[in-house]
């Protein structure tokens, strides 16, 4: 997907034209009584990039101490009543993924942004909530969009104050995100035709820590000779230089995969459905399980720093590189990748075939 090939103003009468039509402005964030102050605050839409049946307006992109992001706005056709156009916040994650932030928590003690839905984890015995972060991440067809206008941009606002604008805000033990992101994905798994591989792990690792135990399920494996949709590229500084993406599908068409390839790192993004219905925060409301330790990100925190766990959803034990020279609290995730089988036949079956 690319962007509407729209100028700016009239990106932003289009999106005047929908609210004067009747459609209705909502905010969960402190202009939830009167979202269109959004607006006025310079949350204008610039762009437009459309999927399926759902329409998102972005405005410039932004960025403060921890985050690059757009406020934007997520428009679907309803099956009946007033068309509803909600205020989201999109931000790129330290794993270089576009997401929807879910809420938001800053006191004293606390200061994060919520990672959607959550599930349960056995550590030591003991049953722990974390966030399903993948849960948040937007489709992988309007990754390169989102990436394209980000890296395009000229000038790049400092904003604090759009997330408390934006994002509704919980109390410090609030790690769940609310009913409008979670009730969709409910309703959604209450049908077993959207239960991807019967809900059931579609990538497993047969003897936890040991890359060569990879398995797929049937027919869920990425395709790499016939099923690579599409190929983009970026920069990131924090990989060292160009970063190419690869859009692939599994064999049965039922899933996809996005491979990021920079000039000493291959990871593999948590793979996603190819169903085409999206909630209001523009993210699928189908899950796919695979073993997190499918999706190490090339540089990734070591010693559950995003927990407090040490091991969990982090680089597995004895496979920790070097720390990286600009942020000593990520290491080299490569001894891990370069042992997953997915890794060495991508970049045999792809990398080498350019």
């Amino acid at each position: 997907m690319r962007p509407a090939p729209w100028g700016p103003r009239r990106v932003a009468r289009n999106f005047e034209r929908r609210l004067a039509q009747g459609s209705l402005l909502c905010s969960a964030g402190s202009t939830r009584a009167h979202p269109e102050r959004l607006l006025s605050f310079g949350y204008v839409p610039r762009f437009r990039v459309d999927l399926f049946d759902t329409t998102f307006y972005l405005s410039r992109v932004r960025q403060n101490e921890d985050l690059r992001f757009f406020v934007g706005y997520v428009a679907q056709l309803p099956a009946r009543g007033p068309e509803r156009v909600h205020a989201r916040l999109f931000y790129k994650d330290m794993s270089l993924i576009w997401r929807a932030a879910s809420h938001f928590v800053r006191s004293h003690h606390e200061n994060w942004i919520g990672k959607g839905d959550i599930r349960t984890l056995v550590f030591d015995g003991e049953e722990i909530d974390v966030s399903d972060e993948s849960t948040t991440d937007l489709p992988l067809e309007i990754q390169d969009a989102f990436e394209h206008l980000s890296a395009s941009a000229r000038r790049v606002p400092y904003d604090v104050d759009a997330i408390p604008r934006v994002l509704r805000r919980a109390p410090d033990d609030r790690l769940e995100a609310y009913a409008d992101f979670t009730a969709p994905r409910r309703r959604a798994r209450s049908d077993p035709r959207n239960l991807v591989n019967g809900g059931r792990p579609v990538a497993r690792f047969t003897r936890p820590g040991d890359p060569s135990s990879l398995r797929f399920a049937k027919g869920y494996a990425p395709d790499l000779r016939r099923g690579v949709l599409e190929e983009s590229a970026s920069k990131s500084s924090l990989y060292g230089g160009r970063l190419r993406r690869f859009r692939i599908l599994s064999g049965n068409r039922r899933i996809q995969y996005l491979f990021f390839a920079g000039p000493r790192h291959v990871w593999i993004v948590p793979p996603q459905a190819t169903t085409t219905e999206l909630s209001s925060y523009g993210v699928r409301t189908v899950d796919v399980a695979a073993d997190d330790d499918l999706s190490v990100p090339g540089w990734e925190y070591d010693g559950g720093a995003d927990t407090g766990l040490a091991g969990v959803d982090q680089i597995p034990a004895g496979y920790t590189g070097a720390p990286n020279p600009r942020d000593p609290s990520r290491s080299d995730a490569s001894p891990w990748l370069e042992s997953l089988p997915a890794i060495r036949a991508f970049r045999r079956e792809v990398l080498r075939s350019l």
